[in-house]
């Protein structure tokens, strides 16, 4: 897809974050867009800035964890729009915390927005993009699809899950014959809300030795990037029918790591971990 004009756009997530960002520079483009987040006072504040641009927009307060919402919200993106080109399942949270204190719950609350929302997305978009004559799916994972983390067994999960899912998909695409084609995001540290409103368990603090609060402060200090620099990235890759797009230096750094020490780097990230809690 070279061109984005008059093309129309879903976006879940979009909100805050890359969500909102991806939401400001589509419109830029002239695409219109149909956007979705869970964050009903979010997704106003997003409206209000897409007002200078002249494109149809339209909203909903969409749970991604809820299939029967997804579908529902698909089919009326294709009412509202009559065609739909472009769907970036961008919604996510965060999880932190050892195997063996985190519950059953915390892994399907995880999983059930991370993997199953994009599955649910991209499941439910799909007919409706190959109608379009032209259609994307944008997948975000994480450079934790990339690499595993100690502490995060469960957003390591979900996003290893949509990296496996939407390489698949577009394998599948490309034997079909499709005319809908997919990339896979994996931002490395971006300045977005995720880490405000993950969950992180009691382990991670007798792990580190710092409360929640500093491990957030901590957490956030190492994102590099601007959600816009990365929405800009992401729509470059999908002009270009790229496979995979690494956001930010680190993230090309740990994908560099994790190919020349495919199972070395999970020792020197263990290293990194203890030598941060002797630290403190």
């Amino acid at each position: 897809m070279k061109k984005l004009n008059n093309k129309v756009a879903a976006v879940t997530g979009a909100g805050s974050g890359i969500g909102q960002a991806l939401a400001i520079n589509l419109a830029k483009k002239g695409c219109h867009l149909a956007l979705s987040d869970i964050d009903k006072k979010g997704l106003t504040e997003t409206i209000k800035l897409l007002k200078p641009y002249k494109i149809k927009v339209t909203q909903q307060t969409l749970d991604v964890s809820d299939k029967k919402a997804v579908y529902g919200w698909a089919d009326q993106v294709v009412e509202d729009h009559g065609q739909v080109n472009l769907i970036f399942n961008n919604a996510g949270v965060a999880l932190s915390g050892t195997v063996d204190s985190l519950s059953l719950e915390d892994y399907e609350w995880v999983m059930n927005i991370n993997f199953w929302g994009v599955v649910y997305g991209t499941k439910a978009f799909l007919p409706h993009l190959e109608r379009s004559g032209e259609g994307h799916v944008v997948n975000i994972s994480s450079v934790f699809g990339i690499t595993s983390q100690p502490l995060m067994s469960g957003y390591n999960a979900s996003k290893f899950a949509v990296r496996g899912f939407t390489e698949s998909l577009r394998q599948d695409l490309e034997i079909t014959n499709s005319n809908v084609s997919t990339t896979c995001i994996h931002p490395g540290g971006i300045k977005t809300n995720i880490a405000k409103c993950a969950r992180m368990n009691s382990s991670v603090e007798k792990i580190t030795g710092t409360t929640k609060e500093k491990s957030l402060v901590e957490f956030e200090r190492m994102f590099l990037h601007t959600a816009d620099s990365a929405a800009k990235t992401i729509l470059k890759g999908v002009c270009k029918n790229e496979r995979r797009v690494l956001i930010g230096l680190d993230a090309r750094v740990l994908d560099g790591v994790a190919r020349v020490f495919p199972t070395g780097y999970q020792w020197l990230f263990t290293k990194a971990v203890k030598w941060r809690m002797q630290s403190n």
